[in-house]
């Protein structure tokens, strides 16, 4: 096989040329048909435009509660983050954390999660812990505080 006998790709492929007159077969009303909205130019119409017809998403009525509104996010932090960024018997703050860079936001708080795995004895003061954190924590030699 040679180069020159090998079959045209995708990419060595032309581009469709429309509007380029009666001899293209793509000439006249450049395949978009003879009239009509997306028949002209700038025509885009939105996924969810139903024809001006009143959209489905305004027909049904909003229903129940949502406790978006009242929810309280904490920023989460893995025990396998403590045991890389501090030392044997360090005190580890909030204030720390966010100073260190460790957290970015503080939020409404500082939950420390059981993921990974905890070597070095700590004294951790956060707003919450998980039940596996607190059990993995005094394993080690720590101590969990809760703010």
């Amino acid at each position: 096989m040679r180069l020159e006998n090998l079959p045209k790709s995708k990419e060595t492929k032309g581009i469709k040329r429309v509007g380029r007159g009666p001899g293209s077969g793509m000439g006249k009303t450049a395949t978009r048909g003879e009239n009509g909205q997306k028949s002209r130019s700038g025509a885009s119409i939105p996924a969810w435009f139903q024809g001006g017809q009143s959209p489905l998403y305004r027909r049904i009525p909003k229903r129940g509660f949502n406790n978006k509104r009242f929810r309280v996010e904490y920023a989460t932090i893995n025990l396998s983050d403590l045991n890389n960024f501090f030392k044997d018997g360090d005190v580890v703050t909030p204030e720390i954390l966010k100073e260190r860079g460790i957290i970015k936001k503080s939020l409404a708080g500082i939950k420390v999660l059981a993921t990974g795995t905890l070597e070095k004895k700590l004294n951790i003061k956060a707003q919450r812990f998980s039940s596996k954190a607190v059990t993995k924590i005094e394993e080690a030699g720590g101590k969990a505080e809760v703010i």
